[in-house]
This record gives structure tokens, sequence and C-alpha cells, in this order.
């Protein structure tokens, strides 16, 4: 089978789904909006862009077959991925207001750190896996992995820009100091409560 239209244009629609629902990414980019702008923002929508489709051509030439046989590689990168999500949640939650100058030292995750972090990112690994699993054709299969890859990033990039738009839009609600507060550690406990479904299955 190959990477027909209408198989295509079903990725699409999942593609968009996925990107543009509540998840790390998006929280974080909501949180960078509020306290950086919308300019200061745009390394992290790239790097996230860019990282998501390096990740999936990963899984898709064989990264997830690693996983498969060796599952504890998978579970250690999952909690790795958790402590990480737990650091960026306090520095949300610690965030200055904004254009205030004495918190002059915080600073908008950079490109190279928003790629990094897809490989980390739960949610991610669960896109990438279905993007590769569900639509990518056996025939062709490694021509179809890249397209699949950059389709899912192209449509990921407005997604996830949205999201820090919202922020941006919300910076002259949130100048008194008290609700942004109010704000920021909303986001970090959201962030937080995206590890639910990873600590149920630990106790299970």
């Amino acid at each position: 089978m190959n990477l027909s239209l209408d198989l295509l244009l079903g990725f699409a629609l999942f593609a968009l789904v996925t990107s543009i629902t509540p998840g790390p990414n998006n929280t974080m980019l909501l949180a960078s909006g509020v306290n950086f702008g919308f300019n200061r923002t745009i390394p992290h929508m790239l790097g996230i862009s860019c990282g998501f489709f390096l990740l999936v051509v990963a899984v898709g030439f064989g990264l997830g077959a690693v996983f498969q046989a060796y599952p504890i590689l998978y579970t250690v990168l999952r909690y790795v991925g958790a402590a990480y999500l737990l650091y960026l949640a306090w520095k949300i939650a610690h965030s200055g207001p904004v254009g205030d100058s004495a918190h002059g030292e915080a600073k908008p995750i950079s490109y190279l750190g928003a790629a990094a972090f897809q490989w980390v990112n739960p949610k991610a690994w669960i896109m990438a896996i279905g993007a590769i699993s569900t639509y990518t054709p056996m025939q062709g299969y490694f021509y179809n992995v890249v397209i699949i890859a950059a389709v899912f990033a192209i449509i990921n990039l407005p997604s996830v820009g949205l999201w820090a738009a919202c922020g941006t839009l919300l910076r002259n609600v949130l100048k008194d100091p008290r609700w942004l507060r109010v704000f920021n550690w909303g986001m970090a406990a959201l962030l937080v409560i995206s590890l639910y479904p990873l600590l149920l299955e630990s106790f299970h």
C-alpha cells in the first residue's frame, strides 16, 4: 500500500488533533507566551517541531523496535522525562512578573532545549509511535517515514504556535503579579498532572 491521498488526509487530521490538544509542550508554550511574548518563544516552537521531526524519523527507522526488545531503556527514558518535567514545572511556577527586570535571568526555553525535550516527552513518543504504526505503509517504507515526519512537523508548528499566541494575548491581563503567579502555578500544576498516567502505571 502506497501513501495514498486518503491515508495522508487521515494522518493530517491525526497530526492536527494530537498537536493542538493540551500536553506538556503546549502548556509550556502558553506559559512562555505569557512570560516572554510570542517573538521570544519562536525558538521554543521551532525546537519542538524540528525535535519532533527527528523523533518520528528515529522511531520509524527502528528506535521503537529497540525499546520493544529492551523495555528497560524505555522505562528509564520515561522517568528521566518525568524528572525533567517536574523541573520545568518548578521553573514555570517561579517565573517572575511580566517585564520585571528583577527576574532578568529568566529566559524562555532555547531551540536546542525544546528539541531535546521531545525525546523525554511522553506525549511526543505516543504521537510518534502512533504515526509510524498506524499511517506508514510498508511499501516504500523509508520514503514514507520521512514524508510522515515532515507532514507532522509542518502541521505541528502552527498548532503549537497557537498556544504561544494565546499566551501572548494573556500578557496584558496578567500584568498584575498576583494573577500572573496564579497562572504560573496553574500551568506548573497542569504539567505535574500530565504525569498522572505514568504514576498510575507505576503502581500497577
